[in-house]
């Protein structure tokens, strides 16, 4: 800011002395109306350097109030840089929240999955067990029935043969009492067993 004023100063004076010296140089001596002209220029300068003081100050006080600014928009920055970093993290918990809940469900899913596994395992073992044990009876039954039923044959077929024996027997009889009694003779010859 110095510089500034600095520079403006030099400038001026550089311009005010060179509007003012080089007419009076011009001439071919130093006369009191120069003098009077050089008094004016000092006091035209000296009323220019205070009002360029004053607006200096007045460019000052405006860059101090744009500092000040400068510094509230800074704090203001400070403050959404503490909001983001507030959101940011509370963001981040949630993101963890979420993915750990996501975790934990996927460890539920996969826990369920395991169970259905054993379901149809259970399931499996079960309906092996049914069928095996259907088989089993139905051999079992099978097996009593044909024995059974081959008992009653056996059984049946000796009373049969019992029976076809006697009645065996019983045509010998009569053969030979058919061969006294001529009438059973024929009887028997018409029923085949001659």
């Amino acid at each position: 800011m110095i510089r500034i004023k600095t520079g403006i100063i030099w400038v001026v004076n550089c311009l005010l002395i060179s509007g003012f010296v080089s007419p009076a140089l011009a001439l071919d001596g130093f006369t009191q109306a120069d003098r009077e002209r050089l008094v004016r220029v000092e006091a035209i300068q000296t009323t220019f350097m205070q009002q360029m003081d004053k607006r200096l100050e007045q460019v000052d006080k405006r860059i101090e109030q744009v500092d000040k600014r400068f510094e509230q928009v800074d704090k203001r920055f400070e403050q959404v840089d503490k909001r983001f970093e507030e959101l940011r993290a509370d963001m981040n918990a949630r993101f963890e929240q979420q993915r750990s809940d996501i975790n934990a469900r996927f460890e539920q899913v996969d826990k369920r999955f395991g169970q259905t596994a054993d379901m149809f395992y259970a399931l499996a073992a079960i309906f092996t067990t049914l069928f095996a044990a259907v088989f089993g009876f139905a051999w079992w039954d099978r097996r009593s029935i044909l024995i059974t039923a081959r008992d009653e044959v056996e059984a049946s077929t000796q009373d049969i043969r019992g029976a076809t024996l006697r009645s065996e027997r019983l045509i010998e009889v009569l053969r030979s009492f058919a061969e006294n009694v001529p009438d059973l003779k024929v009887l028997m010859r018409q029923a085949n067993l001659l």
